[in-house]
């Protein structure tokens, strides 16, 4: 009995699912319908007793989760059903009482549900507190409407004049604001006290939360009022043009600047200054050179990548991979630069040092540089330094000035897009100044990591932070170099390339350049290696590759004409047929003396193209004692000269030599190649070895070359360029060289075919060289006749008669 009284109970009911709207009991309502499924259930109502179910669900979906779906709804009666050309069905209904959800019995083609009634349980509550809260629910109510200007005074009326708790309920829950899930609380609590009590706390707190928005909204109009006067009063000056027929473009053109301005979240400083100069573009005639000038200026600050970045692709074997695909040797570099990139890696917000890459011509600084960019993912621009003489290019010119532009900094940043990308200062060393200032001042700011982030282009007049930016300069000469300029930077040299890393780069790399490069297949030309060596000896003298591949690309042109003529298919360019496609020799090899000789020496000397042999020759004479030193020597060499002539007679017994040589004999020493300017200390083991050879009489060694430093008590001190002397001897084939003891740790430069085919002596004292050099040991017995031995025979074409020693190997 029981079970069929509750099921007499359900009601089955068409149920339409309401987002965003709670329906009260005794409350009419109006609302539209788009879904299909709740147009079907109304259709369906109205078919039948016209009854639903309106249940709200939690959330907005499309088709909601039966959870979603709260369990307290309103059945109402549809009065009026109304469908709309778009598509949208207008609903009027009426909620007669409150009812839950118990089951849904499915959900197609619309929902249909068992619904029992669910009345309130209204408990007793003395009428003198029923009206006391009646009156602070009306006395909230008008403190709210204060804040809701829109509500309508009939309305306002209509509830604060009504004594009826059931009816002031049911007016202010429908037409507050409230949230679904606020509004189903009040739907769902039970007695009107309780729902009284809960009105009033929402109507206290949507008063207050009014208030604070009430202040804020007055805050934010005292703030942007000057804006809007500003702005209608734009409107009305475009308004009044638009009248009088005036060309209105350039203030839409303002307004853009505007627009685009305020997109970019720039700082206020920044952000302020570029409105200004908005302004003024809208208060200026469209013709007039000011609105060129503002033009050009906003469109260059509005070009700078403002928080514009790209991702760093820090992968230290990466970048060591693309470094050694790039460039053969130069292992100090690239090591050095992966320390520079693994702490930046370490420490993504420090400031890194700025690099520059120091070295002759053609050694490779500026293609460094790029493989660092395409190693790390960074754009890449280059800027040439060389023959800047004026500051502003630097900086950039005050934009007051007719054809004012920005700075080359400021301009490269704009090209590369990019608030990180890599800057090459290529030719640092080639700038200097002149009246109008001095560009190394402004490169201060730029290159000092701790001042950069708020660098200032004279044109911009904006701070644009650098310290981002991945510095790197190239020179050739750091002599030239602002002191305090290159103090801030870390110099890094690359030294010439020698012999062999040459034949490498020939071969691995630009052979295949210019092939491509002229359209040439590898099987179209082969360039036999001892072609690559002629090229490389005979053809080009430098201390790069540039030479080098200009003569290799004159091959593949030749090459590709005799293929295209017809005459091959295929070119072979080999060392005997190498003069037959360049021409003869254009460089002969270097003075080498291979035989044992009185008063000849092979020296070794270092030169902006590598390393030489530097033969010296020592003649002596009877006279007066002058001293003479021939060969466009510099004065630290002559000064060498005096030096070994002063401790060659403080050891004048020693080796046999008359004490008076100084006073009776003339002593002439000349450097071949007397059109090549000669300088520097490390000549003065060289001289005193030829002196004492020369003095004495006996030959020095002809497969011996040496180099150092001395000084007056006979000490050999250390010199720069060791491996690229060791490799122009090695080239020579000379087979001993005898370096400074301070030399013996650069020996770990020297390339690997050196060191294996080569004897080093290395020598503290002058002492250890001339016993190492000399092809015989001194005879004491024959002082005071050794001079006579230094004046050699002459053979039939003028030359010395050799001496020959039979202790070569030593």
């Amino acid at each position: 009995m029981n079970n069929e009284t509750t099921k007499a109970a359900l009601t089955e009911l068409p149920m339409l699912l309401l987002r965003g709207l709670v329906v009260f009991p005794k409350v009419m309502i109006h609302f539209d319908v788009a879904r299909d499924k709740s147009v079907k259930a109304l259709t369906a109502a109205a078919k039948g007793n016209k009854l639903i179910f309106l249940a709200a669900q939690s959330d907005n979906a499309e088709e909601t989760e039966p959870e979603k779906i709260y369990r307290v709804g309103v059945v109402a009666e549809v009065k009026q059903l109304l469908k709309t050309p778009g598509g949208i069905t207008k609903v009027m209904a009426e909620g007669l009482y409150r009812a839950r959800l118990v089951n849904i019995v499915s959900n197609d083609p619309y929902y249909t549900a068992e619904v029992k009634k669910y009345p309130e349980r209204n408990a007793k509550i003395d009428p003198l507190e029923m009206e006391a809260l009646v009156r602070a629910v009306k006395d909230e109510f008008k403190a709210y409407c204060q804040n809701m200007p829109r509500m309508p005074k009939d309305y306002i009326e209509s509830i604060i004049g009504s004594d009826d708790p059931k009816s002031i309920f049911d007016n202010i829950a429908v037409s507050m604001p409230l949230p679904v899930s606020e509004k189903q609380q009040l739907l769902e609590a039970n007695g009107l006290h309780i729902k009284l009590s809960m009105l009033l706390a929402m109507l206290s707190r949507e008063t207050e939360v009014l208030g604070i928005e009430r202040e804020i909204q007055e805050r934010l109009r005292q703030q942007v009022d000057e804006n809007q006067r500003e702005y209608y009063l734009r409107e009305q000056m475009k308004a009044i043009s638009h009248e009088l027929g005036e060309d209105d473009s350039i203030q839409d053109e303002a307004y853009d600047y505007l627009d685009r301005i305020n997109e970019l979240a720039l700082p206020e400083e920044i952000s302020e200054k570029l409105c200004k100069e908005a302004d003024r573009l809208a208060r200026t005639s469209s013709s007039s050179q000011e609105a060129y000038v503002i033009r050009n200026y906003l469109d260059t600050c509005l070009e700078l990548p403002w928080n514009k970045f790209t991702k760093d692709k820090i992968d230290l074997k990466k970048t060591r991979s693309v470094l050694d695909k790039d460039h053969y040797g130069m292992e100090k570099v690239k090591d050095r630069i992966l320390e520079t990139i693994a702490v930046k890696k370490l420490n993504p917000e420090g400031s890194g040092q700025i690099i520059c890459l120091y070295g002759p011509p053609g050694v490779g600084k500026t293609s460094v540089a790029k493989s660092i960019a395409r190693a790390l993912g960074k754009k890449y621009v280059r800027i040439s330094l060389g023959g800047i003489r004026d500051e502003s290019d630097i900086r950039g010119h005050r934009k007051t000035y007719v054809g004012a532009m920005p700075g080359r900094i400021i301009d490269a940043l704009i090209k590369a897009g990019s608030s990180n990308p890599l800057i090459l200062l290529d030719e640092i060393d080639k700038i200097s100044g002149d009246y109008k200032g001095d560009p190394s001042s402004a490169l201060l700011e730029v290159l000092d990591s701790e001042q950069n982030s708020g660098f200032r282009d004279h044109y911009i007049e904006l701070p644009f932070d650098l310290s981002k930016v991945m510095f790197i300069t190239t020179a050739n000469d750091l002599g030239t170099i602002d002191p305090p300029l290159k103090d801030r930077m870390e110099i890094i040299e690359l030294t010439s390339y020698t012999r062999e890393e040459k034949f490498h780069i020939a071969k691995e790399h630009l052979i295949s350049k210019q092939l491509k490069k002229h359209g040439l297949k590898a099987s179209q030309l082969k360039i036999a290696d001892k072609a690559i060596y002629m090229l490389i000896d005979y053809y080009t003298r430098e201390a790069g590759v540039r030479g080098l591949e200009r003569q290799i690309a004159a091959l593949c042109r030749k090459a590709a004409k005799e293929i295209c003529d017809g005459e091959k298919t295929k070119v072979s360019v080999t060392a005997s047929n190498l003069e037959d496609y360049l021409g003869h020799k254009k460089y002969i090899e270097d003075v080498v003396s291979h035989t044992d000789e009185v008063g000849v020496v092979n020296g070794l000397a270092w030169t902006s193209v590598g390393g030489v042999i530097m033969p010296l020759e020592v003649l002596v004479m009877d006279g007066k004692g002058n001293v003479e030193a021939t060969g466009s020597l510099g004065d630290v060499m002559k000064e060498s000269s005096k030096i070994a002539v002063s401790y060659v007679r403080s050891v004048a017994d020693r080796y046999g030599i008359d004490g008076n040589f100084y006073k009776e004999k003339d002593i002439h020493i000349h450097a071949p190649e007397g059109a090549t300017p000669k300088d520097g200390p490390s000549a003065g083991v060289t001289m005193t070895t030829a002196l004492v050879s020369a003095l004495s009489g006996i030959p020095v060694r002809g497969d011996v070359a040496m180099t150092g430093e001395i000084t007056l008590r006979g000490r050999v001190l250390p010199i720069g360029g060791l491996r690229e002397k060791t490799m122009a001897a090695y080239k020579e084939g000379l087979k001993t060289v005898i370096i400074p003891a301070g030399n013996k740790g650069d020996l770990d430069e020297v390339d690997k075919a050196v060191k294996e085919n080569m004897e080093f002596i290395f020598a503290d004292r002058i002492t250890d060289v001339l016993d190492a050099a000399l092809a015989k040991k001194p005879d004491i017995s024959r002082k005071g006749e050794a001079h006579s031995a230094a004046v050699l025979p002459m053979n039939d074409d003028g030359g010395r008669v050799p001496v020959h020693s039979s202790r070569r190997g030593r």
